[in-house]
Formats: C-alpha cells, structure tokens, sequence
C-alpha cells in the first residue's frame, strides 16, 4: 500500500513555495520521495527554501525563479527545467496573492492583479506544463484553490472571484487532458494560519468566530494539507480527476 503514494522519481514544481502553503507542500512533496524544483519570483527567497528542503529531507531539491503572469518567461523556464532536472512529472500552481478592500473602493489595477496571479497565472504555467506532459500521455496538475472557491466574504471579491474560477478552470482543464492520460485536480484550504491571514489571525473577535464556525474547531496549517497533496500527486489518485478537494474542518459542510 505505501508504494501507492511513494513519489520516488517523480519531478514536481511547486510555484510559490518559497512560504507558507507552497513550502510545506514542497516539503511534503520531498519526504515523500519526489524531487522538488521550489519556485518564487525572486530567486534568493526560493534558493533559501529549496536549500532549507534539502537540508530537511535530504531530497534533491532546485531552485528557480519566474513570473508566473509572463508567458515567455514561463515557457522559458519550463523548457530549461525539463533539459536540466528533468521531466515535469507534478505540478502544483500555489502562487497567489489576496487584497482586502471593498468592492466598491478597489482600483480595476488591484482587481486585474489578483486575477491576473490567482487566476492567470494558474492558466499559463497550466498549460505550459501541460504541453510538455500530453504527448507523454502522463502526468498530475493541482490548483490550489480556496474555501473562497465555494463561499464568499466582503472584501475579498478578487480574491473570491479568481479561486471560484480556478475550481472551474482545474475542471476545464480536466475535460480537455484526462482523455491524454493526465489529471487535473484542486485542493481547497480553509483558514490557515500563514502569511496571507496574519491580519485575521491576530484578531480575536474574528478567532473566535472561525473556531466557532469549523468543526474541527481551530484554525488550520499549512501541514495539513500535505497528506492530500502527496496522495493527488501520487498513484494512489489514479481515477480521480476535475475533483476539488476541500481541506478546511470541515467549514463548508456545515450551516
């Protein structure tokens, strides 16, 4: 049964992960046997975490650094990543960013750029994976969604709309690829204790709130979500596709 989800040989990029969800996914990904290429838009922070991956799980760990909105800059890096480290066998799009303000207040620049990194990004590293994976006939794509791709809160309307699109994209993708051989799914995190929601975190009317609202009744890690991710990236998945995996206690359950 181990041998299911053992990752051993398998090459997976993790886009963002020089933090938060994207290095404990990366992490992960690395214990479980994978060679992991960490990824961030500066390309000190990802030699930092893949050196720290390394060091930590003794896994063959590469840096790289790109914007994931810059198509050319994309394919470029795909394409020397494949020559120099091998075939992209995992991918799992987690770069993004969130802005808080009202709807009525948010400058089309800040709605475009969550979108645009959320979304897009999502879209063009997707499908430039992809182009490598079809005519090997095989290979894993996950988004990283959000609670936010089923519920809504105010002053995230960007933020919402992009996730809700990459649950619909992650199916998209699916009905197109999964004839080839690959598969497509996401994994939707409730609330996390990280960077992104330091703000909530740190107030207690809204802690209090959340751990009264999730069944689990605590707030949620980035650990949390690796047990998933290993088992989408893994054999072990094999007949699941288009499937958006909510990890969240269990929030969206329940009224």
């Amino acid at each position: 049964m181990s041998s299911s989800f053992d990752l051993s040989g398998v090459t997976a990029l993790v886009t963002g992960s020089a933090r938060g969800i994207g290095r404990a996914l990366a992490g992960g990904l690395a214990a479980a046997g994978a060679r992991v290429i960490v990824h961030a838009t500066n390309f000190d922070a990802a030699e930092d975490a893949a050196s720290s991956v390394h060091t930590q799980t003794g896994a063959d760990v590469t840096a790289c650094a790109f914007d994931i909105t810059d198509e050319p800059a994309v394919t470029a890096a795909i394409n020397r990543l494949e020559n120099e480290v091998g075939e992209i066998g995992v991918l799992i799009n987690n770069a993004g960013i969130q802005h808080r303000q009202p709807l009525l207040d948010i400058s089309v620049e800040d709605w475009r750029r969550v979108i645009d990194v959320n979304l897009t990004g999502a879209f063009i590293v997707g499908r430039g994976v992809a182009r490598r994976m079809l005519p090997r006939e095989r290979g894993k794509i996950i988004n990283i969604c959000s609670v936010q791709s089923e519920l809504a809160r105010p002053g995230i309307a960007p933020y919402t709309a992009a996730k809700g699109g990459l649950r619909n994209l992650t199916r998209a993708m699916a009905a197109e690829w999964a004839p080839a051989g690959l598969q497509v799914n996401a994994i939707a995190p409730g609330y996390l204790r990280s960077d992104m929601t330091d703000a909530l975190s740190q107030d207690p009317a809204f802690s209090q709130w959340l751990q009264g609202r999730t069944p689990a009744g605590r707030w949620g890690t980035p650990d949390d979500l690796v047990g998933a991710a290993i088992w989408l990236s893994s054999p072990a998945s094999a007949f699941v596709n288009g499937q958006t995996i909510f990890v969240d206690g269990g929030l969206t359950t329940v009224v």
